[in-house]
């Protein structure tokens, strides 16, 4: 049972001696970690709410890695994908890459290389959870405001939109800048992707 307040690798692989494998290595580098022999079970057991990373077979028997991944971005979940990959999948799993995954590593592989790839999806999965958190502290207004900003919308333009004051417009600005943390319009941007936070369309 993984501890929903501690990040997980996920390995999602059908060979069992890999998955072993991996398991072994990912505890030893102080990892908590959950194994699954197919991208079904993986989707039976996972929660959105647990923190991690996952560490995706490109092909396997029955859902493959990268239609995971595309069902995974469907439902809005957006765990930071490690594929490992043969060689003859390296086009498959660039292609994988281009639709958002982290990155992949192709078998067999350097333990250390894969490890240092583990610690930066499990930074970047961080990263956007304390996004999300500070994006659930904005008012429903903040967040309209928010919204129309990181579209490049002027401040008179929102206003005339949300049917508001320019000076309100101004005051919720300064609020959305203060929660997000931020003191650019470049780094607030920045912080509603990594935190998959609803955009305006």
């Amino acid at each position: 049972m993984i501890d929903s307040a501690l990040p997980a690798v996920y390995v999602v692989d059908d060979d069992a001696a890999l998955r072993d494998s991996l398991r072994w290595l990912l505890e030893s580098a102080g990892h908590r970690v959950a194994a699954y022999a197919s991208a079904e079970a993986f989707l039976a057991a996972y929660s959105a709410e647990q923190g991690g990373c996952l560490l995706l077979d490109i092909r396997m028997p029955g859902m493959r890695g990268p239609e995971l991944q595309d069902k995974l971005k469907r439902r809005g979940r957006a765990i930071p994908i490690v594929f490992i990959t043969g060689y003859g999948d390296v086009p498959m799993a660039v292609n994988a890459v281009k639709k958002g995954a982290l990155d992949f590593i192709e078998k067999p592989f350097n333990d250390q290389a894969l490890l240092v790839l583990i610690d930066n999806a499990l930074a970047i999965d961080a990263k956007a959870r304390r996004a999300a958190a500070r994006f659930e502290t904005l008012t429903r207004r903040e967040r309209k405001v928010m919204e129309r900003i990181v579209a490049g919308k002027r401040n008179q333009d929102i206003a005339a939109e949300l049917t508001i004051s320019i000076k309100t417009v101004e005051a919720h600005r300064a609020a959305v800048m203060r929660k997000m943390g931020v003191d650019s319009l470049a780094a607030l941007v920045k912080l509603v992707q990594s935190a998959g936070a609803p955009r305006r369309k």
